[in-house]
């Protein structure tokens, strides 16, 4: 797959991101549903805790893209909820320790919620992948 960034802005740049990007030539998409702080069965982690819970989040992201045979860089579209958006922020440096290194400036929205599906938890991260 070739990817072409789109920016008629450059501000988002710094921030991980691009505006939009051309996919061409994918072969194969995946759809990967909100990953949060949960283990193995469904039991959420670290309450109270935004940074691990993006960390496990994060790593629960790559899990389920790595059992598909990708990985963050085959990513195309992020969809994040917080029920901090300040806090979340804080703590994006995660993002780009994980992105930064790829190359990887997948087109993202972050939103602020209420709160997720389970009340304990506060970051959630969806994915659509392509490669």
């Amino acid at each position: 797959m070739n990817r072409t960034a789109v920016n008629p802005w450059s501000w988002s740049l710094p921030l991980g991101y691009n505006q939009a990007e051309i996919h061409t030539g994918a072969s194969r998409q995946v759809v990967v549903a909100g990953q949060t702080a949960v283990d193995a069965d469904g039991a959420p982690q670290h309450p109270g805790d935004m940074r691990a819970q993006m960390t496990l989040a994060l790593d629960n992201l790559e899990a389920v893209l790595s059992a598909a045979d990708m990985d963050l860089s085959k990513i195309t579209r992020l969809g994040i909820y917080a029920t901090d958006v300040d806090e979340a922020l804080r703590n994006f440096d995660l993002l780009g320790m994980r992105f930064g290194p790829l190359g990887a400036r997948p087109p993202m929205t972050l939103l602020g919620v209420t709160r997720l599906a389970i009340a304990p938890l506060m970051f959630e991260i969806e994915a659509t992948a392509a490669d």
